[in-house]
């Protein structure tokens, strides 16, 4: 991103690696306009980051290795079956050749659609390039824009509301979820698992609570002055970003603070695992919630969908939700009193890194909030980011280490609650 030919004037290191992440992690978070400060060359770089970023380094590598006819060892296995989230070690190589074919008709059919629309508003070869690029950056859930405003200028556009947000949801669902749709539409399985129920289930429930959040607490103002079919339109798009992707086509500042405070909520939780989204993960929200209502009924026997969930899950689940929280809201004090900006808008900006979402409330241009904070602050959505891409669990046992099992059990002891 420092060489002269991939940007126009100026770009200091803090911002090329800001950019970088950013993209690597499938944020959308910017410091500098993607459309404005970069080159095609730079741009093409980006897009490739992206790409890269949302397929995970791992899958990337053992995909070529495939194709080159190359053994994978078991080490490699073991490292790509944790990266893809992959149950088992049997069919995971044919699992990944499924992954990839997935991905790469999705993104084809997704480029498609994209440069037919945008061919009707500018040449076919510039058509072609926003096509691929916003594709791609859709599909990773990156949220990355060639438009200076992102997709303000489509607002109402049907095309351009139903691509964009269904291939963020195809991302973000997961491979294992979209090969395992892919498995039950052949009827070569009977049943979907608990894993896939869950997260289609979640995704449903938490895109209309999106919808009806917006709604209600924008509907006279952020959604002001637009058609009821553009609110509903609008309030659509938003919610399938607020989780997974940063495209907007509505001016984030002008948000509430009840909805701005909300919001951060649902980017926290991100989309699920094994996919191109960050955060903590709705699988991990699903089973910490399922755990709070057994708990209260007194029962200590888990279950959904009639299969049992093991309480070391839903202590995990437990655990992911309070060490994120925690990150992030050490993060976010620490950020407001370094670089005395408001505490709210930086929570979001936070969350929104975290999440690897890259929804934010903007620096009053084109430019994410980050762009206002110091190098200091700008490092520390970095790692942020970093964090939520590669996983909460992950990151912490990087800095803590592995747990050794103790070989010792001592009695039960009784403490009130």
């Amino acid at each position: 991103m420092m060489l002269p030919f991939t940007h126009h004037g100026e770009l200091r290191f803090v911002d090329a690696l800001f950019t970088s992440t950013s993209a690597v992690c499938v944020t959308g978070l910017i410091v500098k306009d993607t459309a404005v400060d970069f080159t095609p060359i730079g741009q093409l770089i980006i897009m490739v980051l992206i790409q890269i970023g949302g397929l995970g380094y791992m899958t990337a590598v053992t995909f070529l290795a495939v194709v080159r006819r190359h053994k994978i060892g078991h080490r490699d296995r073991l490292i790509l079956q944790e990266s893809l989230n992959y149950p088992g070690m049997n069919g995971l190589v044919r699992f990944l050749k499924i992954v990839f074919g997935s991905i790469f008709i999705i993104e084809v059919m997704g480029m498609i659609i994209l440069t037919l629309r945008f061919w009707a508003d500018m040449p076919l070869d510039k058509a072609i390039w926003y096509g691929v690029f916003h594709a791609i950056s859709a599909f990773n859930n990156a949220g990355f824009s060639l438009f200076s405003d992102n997709m303000m200028g489509y607002r109402s556009d049907l095309v351009i509301n139903i691509t964009i947000p269904f291939l963020i949801i195809l991302g973000g669902i997961g491979y294992l979820v979209l090969t395992e749709l892919y498995h039950y539409r052949k009827k070569e399985i009977l049943r979907l698992s608990t894993h896939t129920k869950l997260v289609l289930v979640m995704t449903f429930i938490l895109i209309l609570a999106g919808i009806a959040l917006l709604l209600s607490l924008e509907w006279n103002n952020a959604l002001k002055g637009l058609s009821w079919s553009e609110k509903i339109l609008a309030a659509w798009f938003a919610s399938v970003n607020y989780r997974t992707a940063g495209f907007n086509t509505i001016d984030l500042s002008t948000l509430s603070d009840a909805n701005l405070f909300f919001s951060t909520f649902f980017m926290m939780m991100g989309g699920a695992p094994g996919g191109t989204a960050g955060g903590i993960k709705i699988t991990a929200v699903a089973l910490a919630l399922i755990g709070v209502w057994f708990t209260l009924r007194g029962d200590t026997h888990v279950h959904i969908f009639k299969r049992s969930i093991s309480q070391y899950q839903i202590n995990k689940a437990y655990a992911i939700i309070f060490i994120a929280s925690v990150y992030v809201v050490a993060s976010t004090v620490f950020l407001s009193e370094i670089e005395r900006l408001p505490f709210l808008r930086t929570l979001f900006e936070a969350c929104s890194a975290f999440g690897t979402v890259g929804l934010s409330t903007g620096d009053g241009g084109s430019l994410s909030y980050s762009a206002l904070f110091s190098d200091f602050g700008k490092f520390n959505i970095i790692v942020l980011m970093f964090m939520g891409r590669i996983g909460v669990f992950a990151f912490t046992i990087v800095i803590v280490g592995k747990a050794v099992k103790s070989r010792i059990k001592y009695s039960e002891g009784k403490v009130i609650l």
